[in-house]
């Protein structure tokens, strides 16, 4: 009989071994993806698929009230989309004068941009201004070149490599001239501003949004209601003549206690990683005959439901194993990857420090930093949709509007994506559902 001291001294030695491996052999960087390309069971309007029209104009499937325009020019957080980042562009800059008064209307024009949405100006008609980028209330005094401008604005890169403002001209947002216009209305912006009669329409003046009450009262939050609805499904048998009961007994509060937490995980019978959600597209219809779609309501209600058993836990990833280090790598690198038209990655907006975002207003809204943990909360309820949204629905609409093609929901790069996210809320306590703007 090996008694356990001698056990114990086995795994330092397999441990030891392992480590020694280690060094000599570099980590596998496919650990934890999938051998074959991952079919989506997402919901038709979150595959993220683009169809040709019989004009042979290309146009997007997405969410109701979302554009459908083709970004396909623009690279993504696909894997196997390896195109590099554009290189910096440049043009020559147009003999005639810009108008001050078009550059204005472009710069408080939300189809471009709007530049407000980083950049306080003058006028008390400027709502709401973020504080992404710096105060240009009095640009015009700094004494700037047109031509130096016109470059800023055309493409900040040579200027600033790691900016995180768009390459305006580069990307086609802007042609020259309205960039001239820009020019000229920049000009105007001189000191000293008048006297700022609302502390909310500076950015830095600006009360933080206070929240919505306590996420967990049903009285206030509506996805809980939704979520104690989905009982009747947990009880529900499927096709299959099974429910989840049957296989879960005690009811969803004490059979799935503690099991939100170790989400995303690398899920070994389909070699990759997962969250609730996508778990519950291939699970559900394999053991039920249910199928539950992501971003199906049959399917956050009851990652909701799944994940309210766990409230109050901490979270509790295993990022040990290979195939969790190199996702977790990879969701990294998509974190910091720069996407789509306006070539913006997650990490401008969500964390610290020089033009970075977080903790600032990017337009009226708060940027979350995060350091801070972004995801114990998701699925939360959108007040401002009046719509469940769980991380993934979270990570197609911010990208969307920065001129990226939709991925779909359950796609292995969110996926690790939201492992990545997930890791700076190791050790905090869940909180599901929870209720946001």
């Amino acid at each position: 009989m090996i008694r356990p001291a001698r056990v114990a001294g086995a795994w330092v030695l397999v441990a030891a071994l392992a480590a020694g491996c280690s060094e000599t052999q570099p980590p596998d960087p496919r650990a934890g993806l999938p051998p074959t390309p991952w079919v989506t069971r997402a919901t038709a309007e979150a595959r993220g698929e683009v169809k040709t029209l019989p004009d042979g104009k290309r146009q997007a499937l997405r969410y109701k009230g979302w554009s459908s325009a083709d970004f396909g020019q623009f690279r993504t957080y696909a894997y196997d989309d390896t195109r590099p980042e554009p290189r910096p562009g440049k043009a020559p800059m147009p003999a005639a004068a810009g108008d001050p008064k078009k550059g204005r209307s472009l710069f408080l024009a939300r189809a471009k941009g709007p530049c407000t949405g980083c950049h306080l100006i003058q006028g008390q008609d400027v709502w709401p201004a973020g504080n992404m980028g710096p105060d240009l209330s009095t640009f015009g005094d700094r004494g700037l070149t047109d031509e130096y401008v016109f470059n800023l604005i055309y493409d900040p890169r040579h200027i600033f490599p790691n900016t995180t403002m768009p390459p305006w001209g580069t990307s086609g947002m802007l042609a020259p001239g309205e960039v001239m216009d820009l020019v000229a209305f920049l000009k105007t912006q001189k000191g000293p501003p008048p006297p700022e009669r609302d502390r909310e329409r500076n950015p830095n003046t600006r009360p933080k949004p206070p929240g919505f009450g306590d996420n967990l009262d049903s009285t206030n939050n509506p996805a809980v209601v939704r979520a104690e609805a989905a009982e009747a499904s947990w009880a529900r048998k499927g096709p299959a003549g099974k429910s989840c009961a049957d296989c879960h007994p005690g009811g969803p509060g004490k059979a799935m206690k503690g099991v939100a937490t170790h989400y995303p995980k690398y899920v070994q019978p389909y070699r990759r990683v997962m969250s609730i959600e996508d778990f519950l597209t291939v699970h559900a219809p394999e053991t039920t005959g249910t199928q539950v779609l992501a971003q199906s309501a049959e399917n956050l209600d009851m990652t909701i439901l799944v994940k309210m058993a766990s409230n109050g836990m901490p979270v509790a990833l295993d990022l040990s194993t290979p195939e969790h280090r190199a996702a977790f790598e990879r969701g990294r690198a998509s974190f910091h990857k720069r996407v789509g038209q306006r070539n913006h990655a997650c990490a401008d907006c969500h964390t610290t420090g020089s033009g970075r975002g977080a903790e600032r207003f990017l337009g009226g809204r708060l940027l979350g930093n995060v350091e801070n943990g972004l995801t114990r909360h998701f699925p939360t309820w959108r007040t401002s949709q009046a719509q469940v949204w769980d991380m993934r629905k979270r990570m197609q609409w911010c990208l969307t509007p920065l001129g990226m093609n939709m991925l779909p929901a359950d796609a292995v790069e969110y996926a690790e994506l939201e492992l990545y996210l997930t890791s700076f809320d190791q050790g905090e306590p869940l909180s599901v559902p929870g209720i946001r703007h």
